[in-house]
């Protein structure tokens, strides 16, 4: 799977829980640390990755602007050992949310799955 990591949300220890299993990883940093979350989300599916992120405005963009976009999956106020331990179950057991046009929202306590119909993913 392909992942393009957010600032808040690239780790080291993200990156290297995710390479580790296999992953194509990549973080802004290596292509435009000041890209915007427009930006960000082109990118993101123009090269087919899931974009990761600690930020609600993706959220937005996705379902208030209904801009195109990719699978979105937004931690909420986690610990970076808590991410890298939800990111290996959500890769084991909601492996469809992420092959899917979905909106992931994991907090310490559930993993919300919102997926987006083809007028969210900004298609006719």
């Amino acid at each position: 799977m392909r992942f393009l990591l957010d600032v808040c949300a690239a780790s080291r220890r993200m990156q290297d829980a995710l390479r580790s299993l296999g992953h194509d990883v990549l973080t802004p940093l290596e292509r435009n640390p000041r890209a915007t979350d427009e930006e960000l989300l082109a990118l993101a599916l123009e090269e087919q990755r899931v974009l990761v992120t600690e930020d609600k405005d993706f959220g937005e963009l996705a379902f208030v602007r209904r801009l195109p976009c990719p699978v979105i999956i937004r931690f909420v106020e986690m610990p970076v050992e808590e991410k890298v331990r939800a990111m290996r179950e959500l890769l084991e057991r909601h492996q469809d949310a992420m092959n899917e046009g979905s909106l992931i929202v994991v907090t310490r306590r559930r993993i919300r799955v919102r997926r987006r119909g083809p007028t969210d993913r900004g298609e006719a």
